[in-house]
């Protein structure tokens, strides 16, 4: 079990970033509140945001009907507590604010059993509300009037997620038997109460209570302190839309991101994802998940291409408000244009052995990699084994240093390697390239180096969140897609940053050196949305 902790990272590559953590010895450094404050921090280039893990509420039988009044006597147990954070937010000169998914109604609700927990929801496109000021123009919103209070109370601009309703009819060949819609809804208000957008999830995970929006919600807001953001929830982060989609508008360099996120090791813990998401994009995310250890839900984080500050806790039966400077321009990393010099030792040698490839002929219609071992003759043998519901093909990684090389389908994947000193630990090169089809669909192209949960091959896979053995290393594949999710998680839930990221060759490859802790994972995630 982990103990209690919050981590910060303070920059390193990229210096320029000024970020503090509430709850970390940077806090003494302070956040300066007060207009004359936001004003010299806008004019420097930075908005103060804050993420809240909550622990939520629960009905405590979510099966069970009940009526509207009973639903907002728990709803408000819940949204007594986001008032609190955001009146302690505003102390530290936030700008922007963002909740968790499922935070103010919680789960496992039926369609019916729901319908009590839900808010009417106009369209903010049709009609401009502020339902703390109108709070009688239409009924069952509730909830929406006391989060555009909190954002006048606050004054900060206020994200949060609620279930909402939508009355259909007949005519409507989508229209469900009940005569409604019931939608998964992120809601964004300005810092003066006003119903600035909301968002619908499109990629449900097992919601039975809720429906899939015909068309697919592309939301992006402005702000005056940061320019634009865009939205989307939980699940959505793992496919094209809306989650790429929005970000093709490159004026986007921001994302709230509500979430109940379940974490699953080694290759998709919630923080994990939160930070491949900003260094791939190459922009911030302010990601709040909800706090439920005992259901593997933690994780939350203000992320940066470069940086990130974050929480992950599976003891604490507590929420946690993080508080961070962000950069209005999200720093780029350093070195992804492949600008480290070729008479660098390591990286000279990542080319040569990039440019010696023998491996893996095309011809018209596939790659062939049955000539993989010839690459090193000394290699260890290939076995398979299911990591993350799917079988991996992978080769251990033995002695203190070397090059390694696996493949599987039209990917292979390559280590370069080197180990200051050995432990008594097992890791693992390993490749997957094809269709994930449990826990949702979807067609990945995986490279990862993961540290198994024993010293015997069929321990890998495992999920593992301690490790001793640090590595200097370029992790490299022939992959068929450009969006490719680099990771690079250490012992106790650490996120480091890659030293650099980038194409070669046609190969996408990470490099990293100088790791803190052990290294657990380290992994290029590809999705290839068109094969979904």
């Amino acid at each position: 079990m982990l103990s209690r902790f919050t981590v910060c990272i303070m920059p390193g590559a990229g210096g320029a970033l000024a970020l503090f953590l509430l709850g970390c010895s940077a806090l003494a450094r302070g956040i300066c509140t007060g207009e004359r404050c936001q004003a010299a921090l806008g004019e420097a280039g930075y908005y103060v945001a804050a993420v809240y893990e909550h622990q939520a509420i629960l009905s405590p039988n979510p099966l069970e009907f009940i009526t509207r009044q009973q639903a907002l006597e728990l709803m408000n147990q819940n949204l007594d507590i986001y008032e609190q954070q955001v009146m302690a937010a505003a102390q530290k000169g936030v700008q922007i604010i963002v909740f968790p998914e499922d935070g103010i109604h919680g789960f496992n609700f039926t369609r019916t059993s729901i319908y009590p927990f839900l808010d009417f929801m106009p369209s903010p496109k049709q009609i401009r509300w502020n339902p703390c000021l109108e709070p009688h123009r239409f009924n069952d919103t509730e909830v929406l009037q006391r989060l555009s209070c909190m954002a006048i109370k606050g004054e900060m601009f206020l994200v949060a997620n609620l279930g909402t309703k939508q009355t259909c009819f007949s005519s409507d060949p989508g229209c469900p038997s009940d005569g409604r819609y019931q939608f998964n809804t992120n809601v964004v208000f300005s810092n003066n109460g006003t119903l600035v957008d909301y968002y619908r999830k499109h990629n449900l995970y097992f919601e039975a209570a809720f429906n899939t929006p015909a068309r697919v919600d592309h939301i992006t807001f402005d702000t005056p302190f940061a320019g634009k953001f865009g939205m989307f929830t939980c699940f959505d982060i793992l496919f094209f839309d809306p989650a790429v989609w929005i970000l093709r508008d490159p004026e986007v360099k921001h994302i709230v991101y509500p979430t109940a996120w379940m974490n699953q090791l080694p290759l998709l813990a919630a923080i994990q994802i939160q930070k491949a998401f900003a260094t791939a994009f190459g922009v911030n995310v302010l990601a709040a998940n909800i706090h439920h250890p005992s259901l593997g839900m933690t994780g939350s984080g203000i992320h940066t291409p470069l940086e990130s500050f974050w929480y992950h806790d599976m003891v604490s039966s507590h929420g946690h408000l993080i508080i961070a400077q962000v950069a209005k321009n999200p720093p780029g990393l350093i070195g992804a244009e492949n600008t480290t010099s070729k008479t660098d030792p390591s990286h000279g040698k990542f080319l040569k052995l990039l440019s010696s490839d023998p491996s893996c002929e095309k011809d018209a219609q596939e790659v062939h990699c049955d000539q993989a071992t010839k690459w090193n003759v000394n290699a260890p043998p290939t076995f398979h084994s299911e990591m993350m519901y799917d079988n991996f093909t992978l080769v251990p990684i033995w002695g203190k240093e070397g090059s390694l090389q696996v493949c599987s389908n039209s990917l292979c994947c390559y280590l370069l390697y080197k180990r200051p000193t050995l432990t008594k630990e097992l890791y693992t090169l390993g490749v997957f390239d094809g269709l994930h089809t449990v826990h949702g669909t979807y067609y990945i192209q995986v490279c990862a180096v993961v540290k198994c949960g024993g010293l015997a091959l069929d321990t890998c896979g495992q999920e593992v969140t301690e490790a001793e053995g640090v590595f200097d290393f370029h992790l490299w594949g022939n992959f068929s897609t450009s969006y490719i999710f680099p990771m690079v998680l250490t012992s106790g839930m650490t996120l480091d940053t890659p030293e650099q990221l980038g194409w070669e060759n046609d190969h996408y490859f990470l490099r990293k050196s100088g790791l803190s802790s052990g290294l657990v994972t380290a992994a290029l995630y590809g999705r290839l949305y068109e094969r979904d």
